[in-house]
């Protein structure tokens, strides 16, 4: 069975270009277009690893966050911001809302797919 990651995330350009770099990688990618639809699809099908924009319309990434974390089925999934917010103080925040990651818009296509697989335990990686 392929390694599910949810990747919630409302740009398109960004969906088409992070879904294709894993599934390049033999991932299988669900996308959501907001908070809601996110939360809706992990807990119908919890994944291996949920991949969360912080500006997200409605709810924000941060927002999202806290509820994942609190839905205990979802609890120890790790949740990784991918993001274009890159203020100082950006990645604490995003942390302290439950994230287990960062990484910094734009994702770089090279190093993208090692960046999240440090979050996966290492059963479930492709590319060690």
């Amino acid at each position: 069975m392929k390694t599910q990651i949810l990747y919630i995330e409302d740009n398109e350009q960004n969906q088409y270009l992070v879904r294709y770099l894993l599934e390049a990688e033999g991932y299988a990618v669900t996308l959501a277009a907001d908070g809601s639809e996110g939360i809706k699809l992990a807990t119908e099908a919890p994944p291996d690893l949920i991949l969360l924009d912080i500006q997200l319309p409605g709810m924000d990434g941060y927002q999202v966050a806290r509820i994942l974390k609190k839905i205990p089925s979802l609890a120890t999934i790790p949740i990784v911001a991918v993001t274009s917010y890159a203020m100082v103080g950006d990645r604490e925040r995003a942390l302290a809302s439950g994230c287990d990651g960062y990484i910094e818009k734009p994702v770089d296509p090279d190093n993208f797919v090692a960046q999240i697989e440090r979050y996966l335990p290492v059963h479930l990686r492709k590319t060690d």
